[in-house]
């Protein structure tokens, strides 16, 4: 089968396109054909960065490192213990994550745990696309932020690929959103539903909140100390990035009696299955910005590197 492995970390010539075995499966796994692969920037960072790689990806020794995790196909081979799917059965979701996911490739032996039935009124691409990215969201939201009806939510980044699903997921459950965006980025906001749009370049945000029940965060650095500054006395700020261990940080959260979690995002079947439900009925969507071939996955990986993406990239297999 077509593959793209990586050797060494490194840029985007680091990605090799290879032919290997078709992968065999266990008994709790099913065989996808691969039709679309949805690109996200943690791929672009264990691509770059060595500790990355080992911590996301946990390389087998002797094995070819296959990069990846969200994928969407047709099912053509089924384990012994894995019979909630059938051979010709269309499936989505995010394997193996953190670990090898290897959805860089023709063929993925997939857990049949971390997969779900793609509604049939979305593409595969459009499936892909709501995998990591979406579940990602669903996780801060549901599993964390337990977000309620009538609550106010402040998300960063909403235009982007976690943040345009978790806008559309919190305005599915009921909350008040407010999203922060550059001023280009404006319409496409409020397109996906926002009740507030601040641009974060003109006005500081926590000038304008300072009482949402849940603040999502998804920037590197002290930026989440703004973000403790919008939440209310005993809200949540639910991060993506960065980790609440700086003792300055800890009595800010203290004083302010606050709920706060970095998210790990981790593959869970269960997940997609809901999202699939909302994707069904188009409670939420997925924006596709770039689609590329499997020829030019590494012309996906530069672009979704620059860290700007409306919504997601996706690659066609």
């Amino acid at each position: 089968m077509k593959a793209i492995t990586i050797s060494e970390n490194g840029g985007i010539e680091n990605l090799i396109f290879s032919e290997l075995p078709t992968p065999t499966i266990g008994p709790k796994e099913v065989l996808v054909a691969v039709k679309a692969i949805g690109i996200n920037p943690v791929d672009a960072f264990v691509r770059l960065y060595p500790d990355a790689l080992r911590n996301y990806v946990k390389p087998v020794e002797g094995k070819p490192v296959i990069l990846g995790w969200d994928i969407s196909g047709n099912v053509v081979a089924v384990g012994n213990d894995a019979s909630q799917f059938n051979i010709g059965d269309q499936v989505f979701g995010m394997v193996n994550f953190p670990g090898q996911g290897s959805a860089y490739a023709e063929y993925v032996a997939a857990p049949a745990a971390h997969l779900a039935l793609k509604p049939a009124n979305i593409s595969h691409k459009e499936a892909a696309a709501a995998s990591l990215a979406a579940i990602t969201a669903w996780q801060a939201l549901v599993t964390y932020a337990k977000l309620q009806k009538d609550e106010k939510i402040l998300i960063h980044a909403a235009a982007g690929g976690v943040g345009h699903y978790a806008v559309q997921l919190a305005k599915h459950l009921g909350a008040y959103v407010i999203g922060t965006g550059s001023a280009g980025k404006k319409d496409f906001i409020l397109g996906l539903g926002v009740d507030e749009f601040i641009d974060y370049q003109a006005e500081k945000f926590e000038d304008k909140v300072q009482d949402a029940d849940v603040v999502l965060d998804s920037l590197f650095g002290d930026h989440v100390f703004r973000s403790v500054d919008a939440a209310r006395i005993g809200g949540r700020v639910i991060s993506l990035l960065t980790y609440f261990t700086d003792e300055k940080l800890i009595q800010k959260v203290k004083d302010k009696n606050l709920y706060v979690h970095r998210v790990s995002v981790t593959s869970a079947g269960e997940d997609v299955a809901e999202l699939a439900k909302l994707l069904a009925d188009g409670s939420i969507r997925s924006h596709i910005s770039q689609t590329f071939s499997f020829a030019d996955l590494p012309k996906a990986h530069a672009e979704i590197a620059k860290g700007s993406t409306v919504g997601k990239i996706v690659v066609a297999v």
